[in-house]
């Protein structure tokens, strides 16, 4: 059978990181496209409108057919292509949680995440010096009140998820596992996740790290395991 034509416009230090992944684990040859962020707003460059009218990455393009939101596209991608692999057998405990952490990784995982990235650059924005103690005093009530407790609960709970088994979604690697790189890698890098205080996870983030596939993928896309946002 003649494989599939895929391509991935994979914005640097992005969501694509998730795709080029787990296409490396599921084998299947691949192009990619590269782009990059406008150095000033860190947003992705016009071009990607072209592709898919939200101008976001990840998008893929399966023999023709657009395909865009990382969950989605690592779902479908795995039932089409997987033959089995990385989505746990339909009707099981694993297939629940498997479909339950796709979805959490950007619905829950990823807001408070976002939130630190925005009042974190506020805070270090230039600004007129007496408009920055007002800036800063609502940075540090937004931190103290809402976000930083969020970061919080959101760390303890995916470590305590890892502590009852050794993957997310349970005892094999999924592609529960690619969804979840991502705010898990963003927390290490901005958001306090140490190996202090959440041995799990961080384990987990040395064996997926560790994995060849994510090296490959790691190289074709040109970036390290730590996102931007």
């Amino acid at each position: 059978m003649t494989p599939p034509t895929i391509t991935v416009h994979h914005l640097h230090n992005s969501r694509a990181q998730r795709i080029l992944w787990l296409l490396e684990e599921l084998g299947q040859p691949y192009d990619v496209v590269h782009y990059q962020r406008d150095p000033q707003t860190l947003l992705a460059p016009p071009a990607l409108k072209a592709v898919h009218p939200l101008g976001k990455s990840p998008v893929v393009q399966v023999d023709g057919e657009v395909l865009a939101e990382s969950g989605a596209i690592i779902e479908t991608l795995a039932e089409r292509l997987g033959n089995g692999r990385l989505l746990p057998a339909p009707g099981t405990p694993a297939a629940t949680r498997c479909r339950y952490w796709l979805h959490y990784a950007e619905g829950s995982a990823m807001p408070p995440l976002l939130l630190k990235l925005v009042f974190d650059r506020i805070a270090q924005a230039r600004m007129p010096f007496f408009v920055r103690p007002v800036a800063q005093g609502i940075v540090d009530k937004a931190m103290a009140g809402f976000v930083g407790p969020q970061l919080k609960l959101h760390l303890n709970y995916m470590e305590g998820e890892l502590q009852q088994r050794d993957w997310f979604a349970g005892d094999a690697f999924s592609a529960a596992d690619v969804q979840m790189s991502y705010p898990v890698e963003a927390a290490q890098a901005r958001a306090g996740l140490n190996a202090a205080e959440h041995p799990r996870l961080t384990d987990w983030l040395a064996r997926i790290h560790a994995r060849p596939a994510y090296q490959r993928a790691a190289q074709r896309g040109g970036q390290g395991a730590q996102p931007s946002d």
